[in-house]
């Protein structure tokens, strides 16, 4: 019977820096309404999502899963196997946005699609703020939470008015969910950074 060396090296980092470009790039545009959203646009940042925060994440998943169970070299780390869940859900999701984004679908399916990965975001917070050290993966799924409350509010256009000059009001949902698209954003650039300094260098900020 083979067996395989346990590996520190699960790689993380590159799920977290490819939702956390897709976030940063997603989040200014809904916050500030910059660029303005057109075809071109919504083309562009379709790729971005589908790319980056879909297939780095998508990617991490699988690595995960495999290394977990047909290869075991990640077993020391049960808190693993939620994050294999996770980086494999939200990948995926992004395929499905950033297509729709790319083809200018309707958003409104995005507002159902929210409740399940609220759930999942929540069973994530639960695992990692009980796991030993994992309190920054906890904040990050806390975050994720609270984007996908906001990402129902703005599907659905929540608390949107046509005004009497037939311009609509602010969709405060939308706005609410770019804000926290930057501070996830931001917040997985550093889980991106300190998880690659302890890693490789030996440092011990608080991290993955």
């Amino acid at each position: 019977m083979s067996t395989f060396p346990a590996s520190a090296f699960a790689p993380v980092v590159l799920g977290f820096f490819g939702l956390g470009v897709g976030y940063l790039i997603y989040g200014p545009q809904e916050f500030l309404g910059f660029p303005r959203r057109d075809g071109k646009v919504d083309r562009a940042n379709g790729i971005w999502g589908i790319w980056m925060a879909g297939f780095c994440q998508f990617l991490v998943g699988v690595y995960l899963f495999v290394g977990l169970t047909w290869f075991p070299v990640f077993t020391g780390n049960k808190a693993l196997y939620t994050a294999a869940l996770a980086f494999s859900a939200y990948g995926i999701h992004w395929f499905a946005l950033g297509w729709n984004r790319y083809q200018g679908n309707d958003s409104r399916p995005n507002g159902f699609m929210s409740i399940p990965f609220i759930v999942v975001s929540v069973l994530g917070l639960t695992v990692f703020y009980k796991a030993d050290g994992g309190w920054p993966v906890g904040v990050l799924f806390t975050g994720l939470a609270v984007v996908y409350v906001f990402e129902f509010a703005a599907s659905f256009r929540l608390g949107v008015r046509t005004l009497a000059d037939g311009r609509e009001s602010i969709n405060v949902g939308e706005k609410l969910l770019g804000a926290t698209h930057v501070l996830v954003g931001l917040w997985l650039m550093y889980l991106t950074f300190a998880t690659t300094l302890n890693i490789s260098s030996g440092y011990h900020l608080p991290g993955a």
